[in-house]
């Protein structure tokens, strides 16, 4: 089962600067993220970072990197980026195991791999967990997602979709178990999928919720979804984030 996984793993973050660098029970937040990253199976894995601070951490702890240009709005665009600067055909399976994801199970980035190997329906795929809770429901930082009767994306949203009509969120107004579902934000993609998303232009869909996998299905890219095998602690986006990290990968059990 070939993939590669490329860690797109920015320093310029707004909201936690820094952020790949930042320390979480002794290591630097992107070694975590690369040693999920060797635990999954990949055939070769590769930070991409567009600061010499974050390359050259990644590369005292052996990793490859690909430095990349400050301009990209997303991830996927770093990614997209490697595949051009690498000359990979446009077959390849490329995981994108986001640089604040420390926490990602190793088996969701080999299932999320294996989804785009063994189904043709879609150059993308992606993984998604039940949502069980109503805060979580509401929550515009979890993203949800809804599917048709194959499996492929229809839309995802940060809103709580879909909506019931009357505002009920209890299973006993109305509203089948598993009807929502968070989506995680791992992907798989062949590479050409990725050239054809670095020459299209971001939708105001993609703008307005700040999803760049909006950008795929705007451009007609349909995006498979499978269940997660494991579910993955926390991103880290804020201090707070961080401390639940932290506290998660220093218990025995982590």
């Amino acid at each position: 089962m070939p993939f590669k996984v490329v860690i797109p793993a920015r320093h310029g973050a707004t909201r936690l600067p820094g952020k790949p660098l930042r320390l979480i029970a002794g290591l630097p937040m992107v070694q975590h993220v690369y040693q999920r990253a060797l635990e999954s199976g990949a055939e070769e894995v590769i930070v991409a970072t567009e600061h010499e601070l974050v390359a050259q951490m990644a590369r005292s702890f052996g990793a490859t990197v690909c430095m990349t240009g400050e301009q990209h709005l997303c991830g996927t665009d770093r990614i997209a980026e490697v595949v051009e600067q690498r000359g990979w055909p446009d077959d390849t399976v490329v995981v994108n195991l986001q640089g604040d994801e420390p926490t990602m199970p190793a088996v969701n980035v080999a299932r999320v791999a294996e989804h785009l190997l063994t189904q043709t329906q879609a150059p993308v795929t992606t993984l998604c967990t039940p949502i069980g809770t109503v805060e979580e429901l509401l929550d515009p930082n979890v993203v949800k997602v809804v599917l048709d009767q194959d499996d492929l994306a229809l839309y995802f949203s940060r809103a709580p979709i879909p909506w019931h009509r009357d505002g009920g969120f209890s299973h006993d107004a109305g509203m089948p178990p598993g009807l929502w579902l968070r989506h995680l934000g791992i992907y798989a993609y062949r590479a050409g999928a990725l050239r054809t998303f670095a020459s299209l232009v971001p939708s105001e869909l993609e703008r307005q919720e700040s999803l760049e996998q909006l950008r795929f299905q705007w451009g007609g890219i349909r995006i498979h979804v499978g269940d997660a095998p494991a579910l993955p602690g926390s991103a880290v986006d804020t201090e707070a984030d961080l401390e639940r990290v932290e506290a998660a990968l220093r218990r025995p059990s982590a």
